[in-house]
């Protein structure tokens, strides 16, 4: 069954993260944009991280390449200065591929890998003393459903993203009392998403393969990271939550 229309309703802001100091990666558009959106919403001051730092709309716009070590030191340090700390980071920012892994070229490869799991690594380190410093702080990392159950022509993605959700247990053994966890999205209506299909494909063969019948909305994953950032979840670490509509 899919669904011609999506209603996805509406949540009022309760100031969940008032006083939070949060930075967000892959904001300018997407899944990150949605989060960043909704955690000023929810009353955190952000600092909205991405490569294309002219198209963020919330929070401190703040340029920085997520592969590279040098650009991810200096744009955390510019966070932490504009935002008077960090207590919060969510590794949004990710890319995808559609080779098989007998035709993915190396540099391919190796991008995807750098951008999705060593960009999480980059981010996590360099905002780590600022986290430790503070109490109740949170990283939340992006991986996929794909991390938990690939499908063909993703061999380079789900690996990365398979990569994530251990670096994340990892973490949050080494790192408690910070609390860190990952989301596992299915397919969401973003830029990249589409990229890949044809709008038609994606609302009736994609969206037929989820139990709800459809994909999902970037809010709905930016609420998923917010559960995850806010005292609700104050007693959940080393989790992959499938946020997936029963993918």
């Amino acid at each position: 069954m899919t669904h011609t229309t999506t209603s996805i309703p509406d949540m009022p802001a309760l100031g969940r993260l008032a006083g939070r100091r949060i930075v967000v990666t892959g904001a300018a558009s997407g899944i990150g944009a949605a989060i960043a959106q909704l955690f000023v919403a929810e009353g955190a001051q952000v600092a909205s991280l991405d490569r294309n730092a002219e198209c963020i709309q919330h929070g401190v716009a703040l340029a920085a390449d997520v592969s590279d070590e040098a650009s991810v030191a200096q744009a955390v340090e510019r966070a932490a200065l504009a935002l008077g700390g960090i207590d919060g980071l969510v590794n949004a920012a990710g890319i995808a591929n559609g080779e098989l892994l007998s035709e993915v070229s190396l540099e391919d490869w190796r991008r995807v890998i750098d951008v999705n799991l060593t960009g999480s690594f980059l981010l996590a380190r360099a905002c780590y003393p600022h986290l430790r410093a503070v109490q109740d702080s949170t990283i939340v990392n992006f991986s996929s459903g794909q991390g938990l159950q690939p499908f063909m022509r993703r061999g380079a993605y789900a690996a990365s993203k398979a990569g994530v959700i251990s670096l994340s247990k990892s973490l949050a053994m080494e790192w408690a009392p910070i609390r860190v966890n990952t989301i596992c999205p299915g397919a969401v209506d973003t830029p990249m998403v589409r990229n890949g299909y044809d709008p038609e494909v994606l609302r009736t063969q994609v969206g037929a393969r989820y139990a709800l019948g459809r994909v999902a909305e970037a809010v709905e994953i930016a609420r998923a990271a917010l559960y995850l950032t806010g005292g609700e979840s104050s007693f959940i670490t080393g989790v992959a939550l499938a946020v997936d509509g029963g993918r």
